[in-house]
């Protein structure tokens, strides 16, 4: 059973392991022992025993289909209760002690499965391992109701349950470890990711910034008298190149966030966009925003040539992993083949962006019909999984894929962790099973055993392969292999002399305190090899009980029943044990670690999404005030290059960017270095700057430089001949102040030069002063006794 909850990937996959076999081991372990109780049960007695085990035998086939096609968890519970009352009920049918090792073997297992079934639900396993004692109970009452109860297969049973709530535990426990430690190694690697992808999204919007918005500007700052015609479709192409979203070009993107923004232009152009679009629609980023920006080229037309105003955008997920994107109008519409070929507005922007990216774009219009638009890509290079609960889609790697995840340090160490666990669970059920439940046999029949000597001795001889292998496990290092031999041809001879030193008719009975022992102390040894390995160890273990008893003679039909219920209520509980040891450590921790690397790439391409629209948003509202509605002025003619005002606000604007180019730069003055990229603006204009730096230079966050620096660069670009620019450093503070001589009037305060109010540091203080045609501007900031910053 899975609930709801902060599962790591790892405990998660454990939990879904050990309730999976949890159900197969009780399933077969019902079928195996009812057969086998059928088969030792007088003729008369099996068509009412049939009647009982054949119910328990369908629950559990319920039970297993229920693994693939979910039931209610109280119909579930209900099943599970159902077998174990029937098993009981089987008993006083069977009789005999056929039918009581039947029952106590078939019970015995199911309780502990139910404790890997319900692992989650301790409380429904607990009530679950109460319900078996009760049939126990019941069918022993009923099967000999004048004979006293016998509590020593109640006792057995309950330790049973907790050695295998136990287990769970210590297994889930080092599930829980390795998840938080991938967890944490994941965050550092996720924060690292997003940090160098952000850097390089800087580095890449700042290069865009330069080779358009800034040239532009600073060409237009630097006078007139030339032929601008050039101008307006430049101006409108770095607006396009500012408003894009760089750093997509890898990763994935919501196309249908994307569509949400797709520009509906301005006045009496716009086109009103009807949307309905079923999102999220999570893509690669190269065919996202291919397909957005075909469709902000679809909607100018409709806005061009449509002669209406309206269209209606959709967007939806196909089957198969594609996504179909429609823009449709019902204006005056067009002959597709009769367009131009040198008309790149159709073929570029729409349909060849799409054949660049392995999608389609087709268009389906005819004069006086309206035009339709429509946007198909698929991705045939992944599998699509199923949903989860948040909509959202998986996406899982080819098999090379899973092979380089398989051979990560994470599923190295989930390895570990799981092997750790098993290993720790397989110590403690043969401590806690060698000192109560063989011990008490030893104990009890000492009179039984010839010799009585040897029997005892091979109880310290377990006892010693115990210490042996604990000691290494408790200081964190892998049993010798020199010492692993050893401790299992130990083992191997413990169970010869159990075997051979039994009188006739014991063998699997109360006396044989080691046949059910030594399979627990193999599986500690050879937890960390294959489960085949572990098998041929259980079948020599077998065999040579199995010779012993055929050595005494041979056992009759009823008798055999006994000994193979008896070697499956052991051995067969064992070797299940060890094949689910093994796939956790062969199959669980690859699956986890696999599973791991695809949530976190998935958490670090939306982190990175995340963090790179938030920080375009706050790169294109920082122009919007200033740069932004140059560019639409220039692009639209509404601002003229040959007016004065235009220029200088271009030299402006110039400015401010040459400083942020700046501010990347790896040098000891930082502040200085801004400084001198503004100065060098100016200075191509013509103006004369001096620079003076009085002080000791010292540290100075990013944000308190653009707030210094920024009177600056306006002082210096509406200054038309000479500057002086001065840098003091004090103990406490640092001012930076400008002189402009023959500086223009500013006719746009609110975009001339942040005010104290717009300071975004209370410790920034901004004079300006204005006498004649000379402009003095001061920015000085105090560095607080919290902020950490020391100044000279």
């Amino acid at each position: 059973m899975r609930r709801g909850g902060h599962e790591g990937t790892g405990e998660r996959l454990v939990n879904r392991t050990v309730e999976r076999y949890g159900v197969w081991l009780r399933s077969t372990v019902v079928l195996l022992c009812g057969a086998l109780g059928l088969v030792g049960a007088d003729a008369a007695d099996v068509p009412l025993a049939s009647a009982l085990l054949a119910p328990a035998v369908l629950a559990c086939g319920v039970r297993l289909w229920a693994l693939r096609r979910p039931l209610p968890l109280a119909l579930l519970w209900t099943l599970d209760a159902a077998v174990v009352l029937l098993m009981g009920l089987s008993q006083p049918v069977l009789g005999g002690e056929g039918g009581n090792s039947m029952v106590e073997v078939a019970v015995g297992i199911s309780v502990i499965a139910f404790q890997f079934e319900w692992a989650t639900r301790p409380a429904a396993g607990a009530a679950l391992a109460g319900a078996g004692v009760g049939a126990c109970v019941l069918g022993d009452v009923l099967s000999s109701p004048a004979h006293d109860l016998d509590v020593v297969p109640l006792v057995r049973m309950l330790i049973q349950v907790g050695l295998a709530r136990a287990g769970y535990l210590i297994v889930r426990a080092r599930a829980r470890a390795a998840d938080r430690s991938a967890a944490v190694r994941a965050a550092l690697r996720r924060e690292a990711d997003v940090a160098a992808a952000r850097r390089a999204t800087e580095r890449e919007y700042l290069a865009t910034l330069h080779d358009t918005a800034s040239a532009t500007l600073l060409m237009v700052s630097q006078g007139d008298g030339r032929d601008w015609s050039w101008l307006p479709p430049r101006a409108r192409q770095d607006l396009e190149a500012l408003s894009a979203m760089p750093g997509f070009e890898t990763g994935s993107v919501d196309l249908a966030a994307l569509l949400g923004c797709v520009p509906e232009g301005e006045g009496p152009a716009r086109v009103r966009l009807t949307t309905h679009i079923e999102g999220p629609l999570t893509v690669p980023s190269g065919p996202g925003l291919a397909i957005f920006n075909g469709v902000r080229e679809a909607v100018t037309n409709v806005s061009r040539h449509a002669g209406v105003r309206e269209a209606e955008l959709r967007a939806w997920r196909e089957e198969g992993n594609g996504v179909v994107v429609e823009l449709s109008d019902a204006g005056r519409g067009f002959a597709p083949d009769s367009v131009p070929v040198r008309r790149r507005g159709i073929s570029g922007s729409i349909v060849g962006r799409m054949r660049a990216v392995g999608g389609t774009a087709s268009i389906t219009s005819r004069p006086g019909a309206g035009t339709r638009v429509r946007w198909h890509w698929h991705d045939r290079g992944r599998v699509p999984q199923a949903a989860d609960g948040a909509g959202q889609t998986t996406e899982v790697p080819g098999p090379a894929a899973r092979t380089r995840a398989q051979d990560t340090a994470a599923v190295r160490f989930i390895r570990g962790q799981l092997l750790y666990g098993s290993q720790l669970v397989a110590l403690l059920i043969c401590l806690v099973w060698q000192f109560t439940i063989s011990l008490r046999r030893l104990l009890a029949h000492q009179d039984v055993y010839d010799p009585a000597w040897a029997q005892t001795a091979a109880f310290v001889c377990l006892v010693a392969v115990a210490a042996t292998g604990g000691a290494s496990l408790l200081r964190g290092r892998r049993i010798p292999p020199g010492v692993r031999g050893w401790c299992l041809g130990a083992v191997l001879a413990v169970s010869a002399v159990s075997a051979y030193t039994l009188p006739p008719g014991h063998a699997t009975g109360p006396a044989d305190w080691a046949f059910g022992v030594v399979g627990w102390h193999a599986l500690f040894l050879l937890a960390d090899l294959r489960v085949r390995v572990y098998a041929a160890f259980l079948g020599a273990h077998i065999g040579i009980n199995a010779a012993a008893v055929v050595g005494h003679g041979a056992p009759t039909a009823a008798e055999a029943a006994v000994l193979g219920i008896a070697t499956v209520g052991s051995c067969g509980l064992q070797l299940a044990i060890g094949a689910l040891m093994t796939h956790l450590l062969r199959d669980t921790a690859p699956a986890a670690g696999s599973a791991a690397a695809r949530e976190e790439e998935l958490r670090t391409r939306e982190r990175i999404h995340e963090h790179l629209q938030s920080d375009h948003k706050e790169r294109y509202r920082a122009l919007t005030a200033t740069t932004v509605p140059l560019l639409v002025g220039l692009g639209h003619g509404v601002l003229s290059p040959h007016d004065e005002e235009v220029r200088l606000r271009c030299g402006v604007e110039g400015a401010r960017m040459r400083r942020l180019f700046a501010e990347g730069d790896a040098v000891a003055d930082p502040l200085l270095n801004e400084l001198r990229a503004c100065v060098e603006v100016a200075e191509h204009q013509g103006v004369t700057v001096s620079l003076a730096v009085r002080g000791l230079p010292g540290e100075v966050p990013v944000e308190i430089r653009r707030e210094l620096i920024d009177p600056v660069a306006v002082t210096l670009g509406r200054t038309r001949s000479a500057a002086r620019v001065t840098v003091v450093w004090t103990p406490g503070a640092v001012r930076v102040s400008v002189v402009g001589v023959d500086c223009a009037d500013d006719r746009t305060e609110a975009a001339a030069v942040p005010s104290q109010s717009r300071a975004a540091d209370p410790h920034v203080s901004v004079v300006r002063t204005r006498h004649g045609e000379s402009v003095w501007a001061e920015a000085s900031w105090s560095r607080s006794a919290s902020s950490g910053v020391d100044l000279p």
